[in-house]
């Protein structure tokens, strides 16, 4: 029996996205535990081993078992922003003491050590909680945000224009091949949370995410906001280096750097993306895009901290001229 979400005329007008540099690590703690699970994530496990040797990452690994039937609700609370920052989201977690307790002792987990303290001093526990979780995401995140967030972006800037082209039923089936619709009632597939859920009149909250891969996550019990976390498009290219050969012609017109950078946006990126990517300076990459914006062949959306530049139809017809 799948998971069954119930939508209200409320939760439709409530529905929205959300990026969350918080629950990249915690749903990577997975992927590092059972690189072999995760055959798509496993370069980046591979990379990021070495690099964790040398952090105390215990307390964190304690509380995302393998294999990973839920995570406890106060380790990575819905964010209320939608690009927080990884110290808002810390805050949070913080803020969330008084939850500790019933959370580990619903899941079991308060037998071990480290997670018998953290159960009998949640405030001071979870301080621990959040140096480790600073110091895994020096370590295993960080290095590869900026190619992260520019997918996660770009998988929002893509699932709101289909929300506006075609409608929110249309936009929330496409997240996963098992996700469905039985009149005012949103199906997820679930391997643990099955039966129907209100949303409450909260609305939904979609959060893209890489290490979630290959399936979704869910909240659905109080006092967090409901909440699907689900794998964006474009993850099996994340971890590819390539160069993107634009048409000769088209580079002839324009120039190879911003013929390039046109064929690079396959997907929205940000300028920091594309400059890794071309060898570009930020800078320079920018100044071509401006030029680019300027002409009419890209565009540039604003979501929460990020802008990224998507081709428009005119740079995909010129593109697809070979």
């Amino acid at each position: 029996m799948p998971l069954e979400l119930r939508f209200t005329t409320d939760d439709v007008a409530t529905t929205r996205f959300a990026v969350s540099p918080l629950w990249e690590v915690i749903a990577s703690v997975r992927v590092v535990k059972n690189p072999a699970g995760h055959a798509l994530l496993r370069p980046w496990a591979e990379q990021v081993a070495r690099r964790l040797a040398d952090v105390d990452w215990r307390l964190l690994s304690d509380l995302v078992p393998v294999p990973t039937r839920a995570i406890v609700g106060f380790v990575c609370p819905p964010p209320s922003a939608s690009v927080p920052d990884l110290e808002v989201e810390l805050a949070t977690l913080r803020a969330h003491a008084h939850l500790v307790r019933q959370d580990l002792e619903e899941t079991g987990l308060r037998h071990t050590g480290r997670l018998r303290a953290l159960h009998d001093d949640p405030e001071r526990g979870l301080e621990r909680l959040a140096g480790e979780i600073r110091a895994y995401w020096a370590a295993a995140i960080a290095p590869y945000w900026s190619r992260i967030g520019a997918l996660l972006e770009g998988d929002v800037l893509y699932r709101a224009r289909t929300l506006a082209e075609h409608g929110l039923r249309h936009m929330l089936a496409e997240l996963d091949p098992g996700v469905s619709w039985d009149g005012d009632l949103l199906r997820l597939p679930s391997a643990y949370c099955h039966g129907e859920r209100p949303l409450r009149g909260l609305g939904l909250l979609l959060v893209p995410s890489v290490f979630t891969w290959p399936r979704i996550f869910s909240v659905t019990a109080p006092p967090y906001q409901p909440t699907v976390r689900y794998p964006p498009r474009g993850l099996a290219t994340l971890w590819e280096r390539r160069e993107v050969e634009p048409p000769r012609a088209l580079a002839a017109v324009l120039g190879r750097t911003r013929a390039r950078l046109l064929a690079e946006l396959d997907q929205p990126a940000s300028t920091r993306d594309l400059a890794r990517r071309t060898g570009l300076t930020e800078p320079g990459a920018n100044q071509h895009l401006t030029a680019l914006r300027r002409a009419g062949l890209c565009t540039a959306h604003r979501t929460g901290r990020y802008v990224l530049y998507a081709r428009t139809a005119v740079a995909e017809a010129l593109l697809a001229e070979r």
